[in-house]
């Protein structure tokens, strides 16, 4: 059993089983599945988000394994990255308690407790109306390379995402937004991968998702060319003459994730 408690837990849950303890906890329910549960709660007047996972069974790990997918079995998987991209400066969650109980990774009990990030908005909110209504070019630029420099430094320091889109990347609104001032969190790591370092594959599917996630926002050649810019820490034309090939296929890829999108959310005919 592994148990982790910072404050308020630790005073909240002395004396407790934890494990009992946070399936008590109520609040508002962003998810509820058979293996999984999400909720907001509040502590003496602060925000927490809590994930609860209690096993997937053997017949859903199966199912991964077979179409070649990472099953999340617990919450290890995001405390690890949290503990990763904190070590190395990317800004990301921080969790105050973190449970894990059961040698069966089938129906392993665990849990893990996050301080709640807010004010903020997530990018995708923020760059919803951009095509119509283009930002300030100083703060679409900032924004841009803020997001390569912790894309480029989750992946440097072996974290790959496995839902890297732009809504799970929050900026901070506590003050005033400007280009000079900005202050980004990536969240959402539960399926994170966390290694010495990110393999090839893992690392394009990241960038994959977050291109494909930006496709609406009126991104221009210049734009795409900065985030590539900051993400390799290289010059333009060793990037493009290098990586040529993976240029080519996140465009691919990108289209290819744009259609099943769209065919998955496709209005019926009237």
């Amino acid at each position: 059993m592994k148990l982790i408690l910072a404050e308020p837990f630790k005073s909240l849950w002395a004396n407790r089983d934890a494990f009992e303890a946070v399936e008590a906890l109520q609040g508002q329910v962003y998810r509820e599945l058979e293996g999984r549960r999400t909720l907001r709660t509040e502590v003496d007047g602060r925000g927490y988000f809590v994930k609860i996972h209690r096993g997937i069974g053997w017949g859903e790990i199966a199912k991964n394994l077979l179409t070649a997918k990472a099953p999340v079995l617990g919450a290890g998987q995001e405390w690890r990255a949290i503990q990763r991209l904190t070590e190395a400066g990317v800004p990301t969650m921080t969790a105050v308690a973190y449970g894990e109980r059961g040698a069966n990774p089938a129906r392993q009990h665990s849990f893990i407790v996050t301080e709640e990030l807010a004010p903020t908005v997530d990018l995708e909110q923020l760059s919803l109306n951009w095509a119509e209504q283009p930002p300030k070019p100083a703060l679409k630029r900032a924004l841009i390379e803020r997001v390569a420099q912790m894309t480029g430094g989750m992946h440097r320091a072996g974290v790959n995402h496995r839902d890297c889109y732009i809504c799970h990347f929050l900026l901070h609104s506590d003050r005033p937004i400007q280009a000079s001032d900005l202050r980004l969190s990536v969240i959402d790591l539960h399926r994170a991968q966390v290694r010495e370092r990110v393999p090839t594959r893992w690392r394009n599917k990241d960038l994959a998702g977050l291109y494909f996630s930006a496709l609406g926002i009126g991104l221009t050649r210049r734009d795409k060319l900065r985030f590539l810019r900051t993400y390799f820490q290289r010059p333009l034309r060793q990037i493009l003459r290098e990586e040529a090939g993976l240029l080519a296929w996140l465009e691919r890829k990108a289209e290819r994730l744009l259609q099943r999108f769209e065919r998955k959310y496709a209005r019926p005919p009237q």
